[in-house]
């Protein structure tokens, strides 16, 4: 499975940096969607959809959105349990808005929640006390 994900989103980051850890057989690979040769090495996913909906390929080549790449990611892993709650119908229609929602101000939510993590290049971390 590849996901396409913001780098520059630190919860985000911090979520796929968590998925990562999780894949022991390393079974997801994790796309930047700021990497300078995205567009490149991915002329079929367009940066601008992706960015606002997130999106992943699966072992067969089909594309997932959203809260569906969420629960099969952690499905990949082993640790979806917890998530079946979110594909139930009815919880689902309410929850893809919810992610929706998420998706559309996670670089609001992100600052507000973490104010002290920068992401720069892809590359999220918590800023020094100098740092600005």
């Amino acid at each position: 499975m590849i996901i396409f994900y913001d780098g520059n989103c630190p919860l985000c980051s911090t979520e796929m940096t968590k998925l990562k850890q999780a894949d022991t057989a390393n079974k997801i690979q994790l796309e930047d969607l700021n990497a300078p040769d995205f567009s490149d090495r991915y002329s079929y996913i367009d940066k601008n959809k992706a960015m606002n909906h997130l999106q992943a390929q699966t072992f067969s080549g089909e594309m997932i959105y959203g809260l569906d790449v969420t629960y099969h990611a952690w499905k990949t892993v082993g640790k979806h349990t917890w998530l079946k709650i979110f594909r139930l119908p009815i919880i689902s229609f309410f929850a893809d808005c919810g992610y929706l929602l998420f998706a559309k101000y996670r670089q609001t939510l992100s600052r507000l929640l973490m104010p002290n993590t920068q992401c720069t290049n892809g590359q999220c971390r918590v800023k020094s006390k100098g740092a600005k």
